[in-house]
C-alpha cells in the first residue's frame, strides 16, 4: 500500500460524515490518505506526535476538520511546516458553524492555514489535489479532464434550457437581433 500522501484529520468520529468527501475526492484522483481522529483538545499529545511525525511519514497535505472552537487546524499548522487546509465543522452545539470558520481564519502571523467554506471537506479534497498537481502531470492532467467534465455538464445544462426557452440563449438571441 502507498505511504499516505494527505492526512485527513478531524477533532471527533462525529466529523466523519463531513469530512468524508474530502477521502472521496483524493480516491478519486487516486491520491494516498489517512483518516484520523484527533483532538486537539481532548488528546493533544497525540495531536503534537502526529504533526511532529507528518513530514517523515510522507504527508505532504493536512486536512485538518474541527468544530466549535476548532483549534485543531490552527494547532496542526503551528506544528508542522506541511500546508494545512482547515474545514469548518457545523456542529450540534456551534453557532451555526460561524465560530468554527472564524475560528480556523483567524490565525497568528506565521501560522497559515487555508480555509474552505463550512462543511467543505469535498472542496479541501479538491485543493489538496491541486498543490499536489503543480509537480505531478498525471494528477494534472486528471484535474483538467475533470473540469472539462464539468464544463460540458453546464453547457448541456444551458442547452436544456433553451429547448424550453429558445429565446432566452444569450448567444442566439444576439444573432437574431442582427
Amino acid at each position: 500500500m502507498n505511504k499516505p500522501t494527505v492526512g485527513i484529520i478531524m477533532g471527533s468520529s462525529s466529523d466523519k460524515n463531513v469530512m468524508l468527501p474530502a477521502a472521496e475526492i483524493l480516491k478519486e484522483f487516486g491520491v494516498s490518505f489517512e483518516f484520523t481522529v484527533i483532538s486537539a483538545h481532548r488528546s493533544p499529545q497525540i495531536m503534537f506526535q502526529y504533526a511532529a511525525t507528518a513530514l517523515e511519514r510522507g504527508l505532504k497535505i493536512i486536512i485538518a476538520g474541527a468544530g466549535g472552537s476548532a483549534h485543531l487546524p490552527g494547532m496542526v499548522a503551528a506544528l508542522t511546516t506541511i500546508p494545512v487546509i482547515g474545514v469548518p465543522i457545523k456542529s450540534s452545539n456551534s453557532l451555526d458553524g460561524w465560530d468554527s470558520l472564524l475560528s480556523i481564519v483567524q490565525m497568528p502571523n506565521d501560522i497559515p492555514v487555508a480555509t474552505v467554506a463550512v462543511n467543505g471537506a469535498h472542496n479541501a479534497g479538491v485543493l489538496a489535489v491541486e498543490m499536489l498537481a503543480i509537480h505531478d502531470q498525471k494528477l494534472q492532467k486528471k484535474l483538467i479532464e475533470n473540469k472539462q467534465k464539468k464544463v460540458e455538464k453546464v453547457l448541456a445544462q444551458q442547452e436544456q434550457v433553451s429547448m424550453v426557452y429558445p429565446d432566452t440563449n444569450t448567444k442566439k438571441s444576439k444573432q437574431n437581433k442582427k
